[in-house]
C-alpha cells in the first residue's frame, strides 16, 4: 500500500509542475486538449498507459 500512495503522490507532483512554472502554457495545453476528439483523447490515455506498463515492467524485471 505504501508504494501505492508513493506512486500517487509522485504523479501529483509531477502533474503540478507545469501550472506551479507556467500556468499560460498548461491552460493553453488544457485548451488544445479540450478541443480534441475523443478518439484521440483516448488514444493519448492509452499510449501513456502502455508507456507506464512498460517503465514497471522494466522497473520490476
Amino acid at each position: 500500500m505504501q508504494t501505492f500512495v508513493t506512486a500517487v503522490a509522485l504523479m501529483l507532483v509531477f502533474e503540478g509542475l507545469l501550472p506551479l512554472v507556467s500556468p499560460t502554457s498548461w491552460r493553453s495545453v488544457m485548451r488544445r486538449i479540450g478541443g480534441m476528439a475523443d478518439g484521440q483523447i483516448r488514444f493519448f490515455g492509452m499510449a501513456s498507459i502502455l508507456v507506464g506498463l512498460v517503465l514497471l515492467l522494466l522497473l520490476l524485471d
